[in-house]
């Protein structure tokens, strides 16, 4: 099993949701993050003030699917996801060594 973390824009969001339905992915946890990268921050004006804005906000998706789902996952996250413009985000995959799902105590697959 895996572990797969996006960070997306946020405007991406349910288009990312759907992709990931297309293939067969069911659950998911999406968190509202703040961050940058070598998008770094941009200036904005506010009441005739600049002031730096340092963090931007992105979408964290994190999904744990089996280690046959995991290049769908990633194909449907890129493909949809993908502006062509800095700031688009990553995707980290990570090993997954046990799931347990708290009600019923089903473990590993049958637990996702």
């Amino acid at each position: 099993m895996k572990k797969v973390e996006a960070i997306i824009k946020p405007f991406k969001m349910e288009d990312v949701r759907q992709a990931l339905a297309e293939v067969g992915i069911t659950g998911m946890t999406v968190t509202e993050v703040k961050g940058f990268g070598r998008q770094k921050g941009h200036t904005e004006l506010y009441r005739g003030a600049e002031y730096q804005v340092d963090f931007l906000p992105k979408v964290k998706i994190d999904l744990i699917v089996d280690d046959n789902d995991v290049e769908r996952c990633i194909e449907a996250i890129m493909n949809t996801a993908n502006t062509g413009k800095i700031g688009d985000g990553k995707i980290f995959v990570t090993d997954v060594q046990r799931v347990i799902r708290i009600r019923t105590g089903e473990e590993n697959s049958d637990a996702i």
